[in-house]
């Protein structure tokens, strides 16, 4: 028997997780595995807090994909093509010509980019706040505006300097706006010339109450500790313009900032669009509960996906609901969807997938959080410890664990790093000024 090739396009949570257990569950012999994504590396996003909080290190936040997938071909680079009908997938290496690679069996696992709306100046002077790069970026540049702001005797501009303003009020945007709080008053004490009460804190949420995931008391108390350490929380606002770092809100009000952080929502990703598989209203593929796309009540063969990207019945709630785009059902339904495809391939039918959201953590700072778990209610350190055990517990393999645990064990005795290294952002800029020819030099 020729071995299956079963292609994974996306190594986040679904394509890492799905490709892990396939690759144990099949043997050389029964299937091949291919993993495609342009990053060496899964990014496990909810330590991207953590990490631009300098509370981990920024590399005990990914996984790598070779290191963690060593039974599986790894190739490092761009699906810019997916026909089902030829079940062909043209990828687009990091280097070189584009390459054909065909199969038998697909995982479409993209996962979600962030859903940006049209808002003038957004795009020249927002900060996104979904990959490790973009979380470093923001450590980098909060630190950089402490130094800003401290240098200088323009009231104007160190007004400016320390406005930090963050959009979207969901768990990504509650938690890196708390952490960064927590990093930036810690770093304070390095700077004499600032008092904390300087600093401004904004959090712009579109609806009426934060963390929708939780119920509403426990969106009040987060509500409620953010506005005890003096950050300015607008409910029912829109940002309606950051032209030149200007922020205009929709209830009338504008500030000057040097930092705008989107953390409001996420949207499949576009190389959906260049697939043949049917979607749905809000572009997501549409699958049954086996995890399987379909296109109306027809099952399309060898086609399978899970995650942000997938519409995914839930069979926990009533008929016409769908398994939120969360870490917590992209893990689960790729493990089933792993075992649906072995079953496949092996002759048996797949099952459902069926699952009941335990529940969120979410970390509001050093010591600081709040739980909702299988109806159990928490605040303050028990959840921001239920918090870190419960994601310490889910990032992919034994080596990220303890590197994780190490990093909070030495935070207890030394001092949180506060550092920006923002010439990581462009290393070569000193070189290439250092090695210009002289104004008005000759070429040879």
């Amino acid at each position: 028997m020729n071995p299956k090739r079963i292609l994974v396009v996306g190594a986040g949570h679904v394509g890492l997780y799905a490709a892990l257990r396939l690759s144990k569950k099949l043997s050389s012999r029964e299937a091949e595995v291919v993993v495609v994504d342009p990053q060496p590396h899964m990014t496990y996003q909810p330590f991207l807090p953590e990490a631009s909080a300098g509370n981990i290190s920024p590399r005990h936040a990914v996984v790598p994909l070779r290191r963690e997938l060593r039974k599986c071909t790894v190739v490092a680079g761009t699906v810019t093509r997916i026909d089902h009908e030829r079940k062909t997938a043209v990828v687009q290496p990091i280097s070189g010509p584009a390459r054909e690679i065909p199969y038998d069996h697909v995982v479409v696992a993209p996962g979600s980019v962030s859903r940006t709306l049209p808002i003038p100046g957004l795009h020249e002077n927002g900060i996104g706040f979904k990959t490790i790069g973009e979380a470093i970026f923001l450590r980098n540049h909060v630190l950089d505006r402490l130094d800003v702001a401290a240098a200088t005797t323009d009231p104007e501009v160190r007004s400016r300097a320390l406005t930090f303003t963050f959009v979207g009020g969901g768990y990504a945007g509650i938690e890196a706006l708390a952490e960064m709080e927590d990093m930036a008053r810690d770093a304070l004490r390095y700077y004499p010339e600032l008092k904390p009460e300087e600093m401004r804190w904004v959090l712009v949420e579109a609806t009426q109450r934060v963390l929708p995931e939780v119920d509403r008391d426990m969106g009040a108390y987060t509500v409620q500790q953010l506005l005890k350490r003096n950050m300015d929380i607008r409910l029912d606002t829109r940002l309606e313009s950051c032209v030149d770092g200007v922020v205009k809100l929709s209830d009338g009000d504008s500030f000057p900032s040097d930092t705008i952080v989107w953390t409001a929502g996420v949207k499949p990703s576009p190389m959906l669009d260049a697939t043949d598989f049917p979607r749905d209203e809000r572009r997501r593929v549409t699958c049954r509960p086996t995890l399987q796309i379909v296109d109306g009540d027809r099952v399309i063969e060898g086609a399978w996906s899970a995650g942000d990207c997938a519409a995914v019945p839930d069979l926990t709630k009533e008929p016409g609901n769908f398994c939120s785009p969360s870490a917590q059902h992209a893990v689960r339904q790729a493990a089933r969807m792993a075992d649906n495809i072995a079953n496949v391939v092996r002759g048996r039918e797949p099952v459902d997938y069926k699952h009941k959201h335990v529940g969120s953590v979410a970390s509001l700072g050093l010591h600081k959080g709040v739980a909702q778990v299988y109806g159990v209610k928490m605040t303050g350190w028990p959840a921001w410890f239920m918090h870190r055990t419960y994601h310490m517990s889910r990032i992919p393999s034994f080596n990220r664990k303890v590197r994780v645990v190490v990093d909070w064990s030495l935070a207890f005795f030394l001092k949180r790093e506060v550092v920006a290294l923002g010439q990581l952002h462009d290393p070569r800029e000193e070189f290439s000024e250092a090695s210009a020819p002289p104004v008005g030099a000759a070429r040879v």
